[in-house]
């Protein structure tokens, strides 16, 4: 199977995966910011995809390449894991806050919330484009080289700062104020994810170690 229909094949299953968790717990389809959610998630992930599968297929093959049971370290499978829990348990404690009304984020809120999902996803998509070895599984490649231009050379992992700014939309897109809680155990995932894959790429990829000196943060500027 080509990589376009695999990635269209994935998209499918994992916005249905995305309306279970949602509509469901929601207890109902008459929830804007649900399918507001959605909507930009399928938009922001599907065009960079489109894209890809046009012109570099190989990065795309590797964005796909997602989950525990992707990786081969086990600190990497115990934080991918936990972080895809954490993304479905913060999607239906923001959707059940809707349900029961615990509290309330005005609708311009809730379009910021949307805007930040759709910039931390962009950043992510961006990363890829900016770097063909950019994976969702932690590894190097044969050929693999430092990258240390565009948003490199602002953070040593931009792909996950997207995800924080990500993380950080999807609770207030969806209407919630509590699920914003479930930030704070996520970037701790992504903090552990981190410090290990950097361990990893100091002694396996020729030039990280300059690297890190050059561009001093992780994943926040000015903070880490």
């Amino acid at each position: 199977m080509k990589v376009g229909l695999q990635a269209l094949v994935s998209a499918v299953v994992g916005f249905a995966v995305f309306a279970v968790l949602v509509f469901v717990p929601a207890g109902t389809f008459d929830y804007w910011q649900g399918w507001a959610f959605i909507a930009v998630f399928a938009v922001v992930t599907m065009a960079p995809s489109i894209y890809l599968a046009v012109n570099d297929p190989a990065a795309l093959r590797r964005r796909m390449q997602a989950g525990p049971t992707a990786e081969t370290r086990p600190v990497q499978k115990f934080a991918s894991a936990t972080a895809f829990v954490l993304l479905a348990v913060m999607i239906v404690a923001a959707a059940l806050d809707y349900r029961l009304g615990w509290s309330y984020v005005p609708t311009a809120v809730s379009v910021l919330g949307d805007a930040l999902v759709a910039t931390g996803l962009g950043i992510a998509m961006l990363v890829v484009i900016q770097n063909r070895y950019a994976a969702a599984n932690v590894k190097v490649e044969t050929g693999q080289t430092v990258v240390s231009t565009g948003l490199y050379g602002l953070v040593r992992h931009p792909m996950y700062f997207g995800n924080v700014v990500m993380m950080l939309g999807i609770p207030i897109a969806l209407g919630s104020w509590w699920a914003l809680l479930l930030v704070l155990p996520g970037i701790a995932m992504l903090v552990i994810r981190i410090r290990d894959e950097e361990l990893m790429l100091g002694r396996e990829l020729d030039g990280y170690v300059d690297y890190t000196r050059k561009v001093r943060y992780r994943l926040l500027p000015f903070v880490w």
